[in-house]
């Protein structure tokens, strides 16, 4: 991935519906510029796991993902347990992925995670 991915640059449009979800190749395209996120069969859901040495790193880590669904408005279901965060993006108002949701997975990427 280039350590600038174009899509960190960019920000969310608001998606109230009535467009349609990313196409497969769309899909597939926009997944090569982040790192080990992967999409579901239906293509509907993009989701990464990041683990941690400890509770404290993991909430240091789920409050700059608030912070960036804030800042974008653009908000991920997120799974947090004592050592690790799962982070699933969907545009529910279209029932599929959108560019906010690889907008803000870049973002996330952004973040220096490292294992």
């Amino acid at each position: 991935m280039n350590p600038v991915c174009d899509l960190q640059a960019k920000h969310c449009v608001p998606c109230e519906g009535g467009v349609p979800a990313l196409t497969k190749d769309q899909v597939e395209t926009l997944l090569t510029k982040l790192n080990d996120w992967t999409v579901n069969a239906e293509g509907t859901l993009m989701t990464r796991r990041f683990a941690f040495k400890n509770f404290y790193k993991t909430m240091v880590f789920v409050n700059a993902v608030a912070w960036i669904a804030n800042q974008e408005n653009h908000h991920p279901d997120l799974e947090v347990g004592y050592n690790y965060c799962v982070v699933h993006y969907s545009t529910h108002a279209i029932q599929g992925l959108s560019e906010n949701d690889f907008i803000c997975a870049a973002k996330v990427d952004a973040l220096g995670y490292v294992q």
